[in-house]
């Protein structure tokens, strides 16, 4: 029966997701993650039999951590006012800021799980988890989106991310997050005109 020390546990996967991010997959290796959470050797090999597994688990920890930050998010929005606009913009910023080794992570597991229908499946299965969730809240939040609509704009919002997060550190403010949010939700409008601008506007 495997160890379930769910605090060990967390430290692992959490450590998996510091190397992922500094050292990428390749630099992720049993022995690897037991030094940077600092534990025995054998401890992670104890918990994750193998490196996919590692992998999947770095993933689930990385959606978990994710969705409990939007849901505290989504409650300090729903005590006033708020628009997708607002939401996003905090969002990113603090993702390519504050967060920024948690989403290097996740690009470089989306990056494997090309070559790995395993960790693929998961993170297809956390996309569509993703999804009922951003529902979830703009319901809470009272914001009238389509529910066909939200793939499309977890599209938009991971495309931004991987452009955000890729950016040198230091580099994202705030006011350059909220024109690229203004532009995923409203799209590029022509000053003075509610006609749409030229696709070079991106």
């Amino acid at each position: 029966m495997p160890p379930t020390n769910p605090a060990r546990r967390r430290a692992l996967t959490d450590a998996a997701i510091e190397l992922l991010a500094s050292s990428g997959v390749h630099g992720l290796t049993h022995r690897a993650v037991e030094k940077q959470a600092d534990l025995p050797p054998g401890t992670a090999s104890n918990y994750f039999r193998s490196r996919e597994a590692l992998l999947v688990a770095a993933a689930e920890r990385i959606a978990e951590l994710h969705h409990a930050d939007t849901d505290r998010a989504t409650d300090r929005a729903a005590e006033q006012p708020t628009t997708l606009v607002d939401l996003w913009t905090e969002s990113l910023l603090t993702a390519a800021t504050t967060l920024r080794n948690r989403y290097l992570a996740i690009f470089e597991l989306q990056l494997e799980a090309a070559r790995r229908p395993v960790l693929a499946s998961v993170l297809a299965g956390l996309q569509d988890t993703s999804s009922q969730i951003t529902a979830a809240h703009h319901d809470k939040l009272g914001l009238t989106i389509q529910r066909e609509m939200i793939p499309a704009l977890i599209a938009l919002y991971g495309g931004a991310l991987i452009t955000l997060v890729a950016a040198p550190p230091g580099s994202v403010s705030r006011d350059v997050v909220r024109q690229v949010v203004q532009v995923m939700v409203h799209g590029c409008a022509v000053p003075g005109s509610s006609r749409p601008g030229p696709p070079s506007c991106f």
